[in-house]
C-alpha cells in the first residue's frame, strides 16, 4: 500500500476512535439484528448497467452538505428534497455522505434521503472495519465506498466479503496504478476513478485517462471529482467513460436535479 495522505491519515486516525466509540454504545451483535431487519437491498450496480445498457449516463448524484478543503458546500441541507430532485433530474444511483466530523455528514441523511426515492443509495465513509460495514446495511444502505488509499489488501478483502454477505455492492476508489492494481484482484465490478489528488487536493480529470487502458472490458468505470461542466462530461464520453459520480457541482445549484439534467442530457 502507497504512503496514506496526510488529511486522509487524520481522517482515519479519527474514524477508528469514532468506531470504538460507537462499539461502546452499540455491539456489533445489536447491530447485525438491526441489519437483518433492514429493507431490501436495491442493486446499486444493476442500476448502473441498466442506464448503460440504455445509452445513457450513469450518474451518482451525491448528496454532501460540507468537505474539508472546501467548508460548507450547501447551507440549506435537506436530503429527502435532493433526493427526489436528483430522482427527478434522472440520476441512477445515490452517494450520501455520513462522516460526521470531516463533512458534517449523518447515518440519519442516508435514510432520509433512501426513504423519499426508489434509488439505490451508497454509503460515502471512510469504511476501515467490518463493524461499519453492518452499519451501512443497518441504515438501508445498498453499496459501500471503500478507499483503496486507506487499506491494506487483506483489510479491503475482509470489508468486500462482509459487504457481499449482507447483500451490498462495492466501489472501489483509487488515485493511482498501485491503487487500480490492488483493486482489480477483487474482481469487483465497480472501479472508482478519483481524480481529486489526496495530497495536494488538486483535481485532473487526466487521472482517469491514465488509468483507463489498465482497466479490464468488463468492469464499470466511475470517474469521480471535477465533472462541472458539459464539456467535461463530454470528453469523458469520447474516452468511453460513462458512469459519474458528481456531487459539488449539483449541491451549489438551487436544483440539483436539474442542474444533473442539464449536465447529462446528449
Amino acid at each position: 500500500m502507497s504512503e496514506t495522505p496526510t488529511v486522509l491519515k487524520k481522517i482515519i486516525e479519527r474514524k477508528w476512535q469514532e468506531i470504538a466509540e460507537r462499539k461502546a454504545l452499540q455491539s456489533e451483535a445489536a447491530l447485525l439484528k438491526l441489519a437483518e431487519q433492514a429493507q431490501p437491498v436495491r442493486g446499486f450496480t444493476r442500476s448502473m448497467q441498466a442506464r448503460l445498457q440504455d445509452g445513457q449516463s450513469a450518474v451518482i448524484a451525491e448528496a454532501k452538505k460540507a468537505s474539508p478543503s472546501k467548508g460548507v458546500i450547501r447551507s440549506d441541507f435537506d436530503p429527502a428534497a435532493i433526493a427526489r430532485s436528483y430522482q427527478a433530474g434522472g440520476a441512477a444511483c445515490l452517494s450520501v455522505l455520513t462522516d460526521r466530523d470531516f463533512f458534517l455528514g449523518h447515518e440519519d441523511y442516508l435514510m432520509q434521503a433512501r426513504a423519499a426515492c426508489d434509488l439505490p443509495v451508497i454509503r460515502k465513509d471512510f469504511i476501515v472495519d467490518s463493524y461499519q460495514v453492518v452499519e451501512a446495511r443497518a441504515i438501508n444502505a445498498d453499496c459501500i465506498l471503500l478507499i483503496a488509499a486507506s487499506l491494506t489488501d487483506s483489510q479491503i478483502k475482509e470489508l468486500t466479503d462482509t459487504a457481499i454477505e449482507m447483500d451490498m455492492d462495492v466501489l472501489i476508489e483509487v488515485h493511482n496504478e498501485e491503487e487500480l492494481e490492488r483493486s482489480l484482484s477483487f474482481n469487483q465490478p465497480l472501479v472508482g476513478i478519483n481524480n481529486r489528488n489526496l495530497h495536494t487536493f488538486e483535481v485532473s480529470l487526466q487521472t482517469t485517462f491514465s488509468l483507463l487502458e489498465k482497466i479490464p472490458q468488463d468492469r464499470i468505470v466511475v470517474t469521480e471529482s471535477g465533472i462541472l461542466s458539459v464539456d467535461d462530461v463530454q470528453i469523458m464520453r469520447e474516452q468511453g467513460v460513462n458512469s459519474f459520480l458528481v456531487g459539488e457541482a449539483f449541491m451549489r445549484s438551487p436544483d440539483p436535479g436539474q442542474t444533473l439534467r442539464q449536465l447529462f442530457v446528449s
